[in-house]
């Protein structure tokens, strides 16, 4: 990797989580497009509140006044003038769509990382795909999550201590946030347990189970799938 290639840690949550979505080779989701919406737009809450741009106070989602520098500035803005706050759930509604997805992945393009390759079905409709180019933050991302999810984070960095701590504690202490809200975000998505079919539950409830935004993806699947369900 040159020194031009970003790194795993320099990507936002809605990057990090449409290149591990995507395939590699066609540039094609590997979720369905309802699913990928949702989930993005869970990541962009996640990246916000990561930021410190916006928090949970209550029930509702509200900005903090924190003007970071990330490419999700008109996300930020939509929430900080809305005229009344909303819950995590509405905000993923209102902030799913395809034009949020494409503006990510126009921002992995712009990068490097992707290439944008226009096709046409059927000669009439216009059809963008975004397959692969640099692999280096995704390898770096895989590696990430995987050493979060081992059961090696147990031993602190200093060696082993008179009484070992608890693996699943010292590996909640240890993994960075940013790596909890994606394995979180991945795991809301159905996901993460596709790319680390070994990984065990408990660690995965023990990195994923207070963080708000990806319950919040969870929470409108489930509304929708409920709606979709005929009545008895």
């Amino acid at each position: 990797m040159d020194a031009q290639t970003p790194e795993a840690e320099e990507l936002s949550l809605p990057q990090a989580f449409l290149i591990l979505a995507t395939n590699d080779i066609d540039g094609e989701p590997e979720l369905p497009a309802y699913l990928l919406r949702i989930a993005v737009a869970g990541a962009i809450l996640a990246e916000l509140d990561l930021l410190g741009a916006i928090e949970l106070q209550g029930k509702n989602v509200r900005a903090t006044g924190t003007e970071p520098q990330t490419h999700l500035q008109h996300e930020l803005e939509i929430i900080r003038h809305k005229s009344r706050p909303h819950s995590p759930e509405r905000w993923v509604s209102m902030l799913e769509g395809r034009a949020e997805v494409q503006r990510v992945y126009e921002s992995l393009a712009s990068r490097g990382i992707v290439d944008k390759v226009s096709d046409k079905h059927l000669g009439v409709f216009k059809i963008v795909r975004y397959p692969e180019k640099d692999h280096a933050p995704e390898a770096a991302l895989l590696k990430r999550i995987e050493a979060a999810l081992s059961d090696g984070q147990a031993e602190p960095a200093s060696g082993p201590s008179a009484a070992d701590p608890d693996p699943a504690q010292t590996a909640h202490a240890e993994t960075d946030p940013g790596t909890r809200a994606l394995i979180a975000l991945l795991h809301a998505a159905g996901l993460l347990e596709k790319l680390f079919p070994a990984a065990h539950q408990n660690r995965i409830q023990d990195l994923t189970g207070d963080h708000w935004p990806s319950r919040a993806v969870q929470d409108e699947l489930r509304e929708l799938r409920a709606a979709a369900e005929p009545p008895i």
